[in-house]
């Protein structure tokens, strides 16, 4: 028992010797960064500028951009004839080349028909001086297609009352 007492404390020192501590490792460390998020100023500017940076994904037939505060939502249009494996590919590349742009690292990027179109509607509300009703209509629009309706929540269609002048027609008819 005392052997293994023995054999059990050597271990550990030998094991402590050679491994480097903190304070004497003289290796050079290196902090992974990325783009910082800039502070948007101009979001029409910033707008223009990010559909331009997805026009130039081989793929991408077109884009559109709105900027909301310091958010920024891309839609891209693609071929309609292109699988969606490869547009999920594209779609990775524009967020690729989105991330390397300060204003474009926190982007959203989408390839649904649907809300690129609503994106492309908004950012014309934008530009006709009116961006909180285009925002809350394409919102509710938004909104009112992703919620799911659920059946359990379906309430049967109760018939209307009828007046008395339309059941006398009906019993005649």
């Amino acid at each position: 028992m005392l052997l293994c007492l023995l054999a059990a404390g050597c271990n550990t020192v030998a094991r402590n010797e050679t491994s480097p501590s903190p304070q004497n490792d003289n290796r050079v460390r290196a902090q992974q960064s990325s783009p910082q998020k800039k502070t948007i100023s101009n979001p029409k500017q910033v707008a223009a500028h990010l559909e331009s940076l997805a026009r130039k994904v081989p793929g991408v037939k077109g884009a559109h951009c709105v900027v909301f505060q310091n958010t920024a939502v891309v839609g891209i249009d693609v071929a309609g004839n292109v699988d969606r494996s490869r547009v999920g590919t594209i779609k990775y590349a524009v967020a690729e080349a989105l991330r390397k742009d300060p204003y474009g690292i926190n982007a959203a990027v989408t390839a649904d028909i649907d809300l690129s179109h609503r994106l492309n509607e908004l950012g014309a509300d934008i530009r006709r001086g009116r961006p909180i009703a285009g925002f809350a209509e394409e919102m509710a629009d938004i909104v009112g297609r992703i919620v799911p309706q659920m059946p359990r929540d379906v309430q049967p269609m109760r018939p209307e009352p009828q007046t008395q002048a339309k059941q006398q027609l009906n019993q005649h008819l």
